[in-house]
């Protein structure tokens, strides 16, 4: 009998347009803590929440207090194995589009091109003026705030920001979008180390299936959307995709 791998394989040697989901899952092997496991981000930090942010300057203080105590954590990280399997997809042309919750800039950083990544939380690595809009540079930002500038500003007088999602701050609209037309208009759709359990994210394997799609996950734990999967592959990313990937290149 086929392996559960062998099947996603196969699936994925047919070609057609393919999309990846990825989670805090696939990032957790690079050394990036998940927000809402146990001694996760949020066991170690109380969110602030976007409100706050723009109305307190002591919450903006508290927000890039905990941003660059985090910081050289994410500096140091690197693709690990899972990361690079995708990018292998990519090369042999086997990835049309990789959708994200992550904000750990980590796709582009394997090779993905930023065209074909869609960050729904946003990216940590830039820092954006949150009434010009221009973007600064990430690591000058972080090196005012060690230096004591503790709420940093723009020039223009805006409060700088990395550029995520926040609590209580809205989703963006153009992301969102393009992910749902992807999601419906796919052939396969993977998902990769999520939990499926945050909006509007978790309903993108839900339109890839209703609109016919072999529907792939890879998960340590369960999802609400296990039971409609075509393939469900309980394990680790980085020891899961690399075997997929070498499976497929077999195939082709």
């Amino acid at each position: 009998m086929k392996s559960d791998i062998g099947k996603l394989a196969e699936k994925i040697a047919e070609r057609g347009k393919h999309i990846v989901f990825t989670g805090a899952g696939i990032s957790t092997e690079s050394g990036i803590p998940d927000y809402r496991s146990q001694g996760g981000i949020w066991d170690q930090y109380r969110p602030v929440y976007f409100d706050e942010f723009m109305s307190s300057k002591t919450s903006r203080i508290e927000y890039w207090r905990q941003k660059n105590e985090m910081y050289h954590g994410l500096v140091k990280a690197k693709p690990n194995p899972a990361h690079m399997a995708l990018f292998e997809l990519h090369e042999m042309g086997l990835l049309d589009g990789v959708i994200t919750q992550n904000i750990d800039d980590l796709h582009r950083v394997s090779g993905i091109p930023e065209d074909k990544i869609i960050e729904l939380h946003g990216n940590t690595r830039r820092i954006r003026c949150m009434s010009c809009g221009e973007i600064c540079d990430e690591a000058e930002a972080h090196q005012r705030v060690a230096a004591g500038d503790t709420a940093p500003e723009c020039g223009c007088g805006g409060y700088l920001k990395p550029d995520t999602i926040s609590f209580g701050q809205s989703m963006p609209v153009y992301e969102v979008q393009r992910s749902v037309e992807l999601a419906k208009g796919c052939d396969l759709f993977l998902v990769v180390g999520s939990t499926l359990l945050v909006q509007p994210a978790a309903s993108m394997p839900v339109y890839a299936k209703r609109a016919g799609a072999f529907l792939g996950i890879i998960n340590l734990s369960e999802t609400p959307c296990d039971g409609m999967a075509d393939v469900l592959i309980r394990g680790r990313a980085g020891q899961v995709l690399p075997d997929l990937v070498a499976e497929v290149r077999e195939i082709c």
